[in-house]
């Protein structure tokens, strides 16, 4: 399954707009099939906050649906499938709260997201349980994957625990390729 970016339809009038922000019905017609059984909302005060690279393994592996609820963030997929010719690899793109874009990130990638400015309001679904025996994650500056996070020189705020994580060629993901390279596919 791809990664994909998703731009939900705005219905704007005087008053302000409406979007629909998930139907399982458009969302299957996407390639889509997890169910979201969980919803998770974080708030980064500063800018340049830097959550991630998280994932779960299996039998616990978390596909996410991601937006901005308010601010904008660099939202970030890294495949960590072995066998994977794109194993290693990236993909990002911003979402914002303006905009309403969400990005899908199946099971077999690990996810992270930079701050574009203060105060940013992520919300995203998961397709499982948090399973704290299943947590695991990778180094946001890991050379092997070298994300160009736009830090435009400033110092990541990360947690202890974001601060702490392996390297991706020292663990075992738990994840194996399933035919289809890492590509961000967009739709409306």
């Amino acid at each position: 399954m791809a990664v994909l970016k998703i731009v939900p339809r705005r219905f704007e009038d005087p008053r302000g707009w409406f979007s629909e922000t998930y139907n399982q019905a458009r969302y299957q017609g996407f390639g889509i099939a997890d169910a979201f059984v969980q919803d998770n909302q974080s708030l980064s005060r500063p800018a340049a906050t830097l959550r991630g690279l998280h994932f779960q393994r299996p039998p616990h592996a978390q596909a996410k649906l991601v937006r901005c609820l308010r601010g904008r963030i660099w939202d970030v997929a890294a495949d960590i499938r072995a066998g994977s010719p794109t194993c290693g690899q990236w993909v990002a793109t911003t979402l914002t709260a303006q905009g309403g874009e969400q990005l899908y990130i199946p099971t077999g990638f690990a996810h992270g997201f930079l701050t574009l400015e203060p105060d940013c309001e992520v919300a995203y679904k998961t397709s499982a349980f948090y399973a704290p025996e299943s947590d695991a994650g990778i180094a946001w500056d890991d050379p092997a994957v070298a994300i160009a996070w736009p830090l435009d020189g400033a110092a990541p705020q990360l947690s202890d625990k974001d601060r702490a994580l392996p390297r991706l060629n020292g663990i075992e993901t738990g994840f194996a390729y399933d035919g289809v390279p890492l590509t961000l596919t967009e739709l409306s």
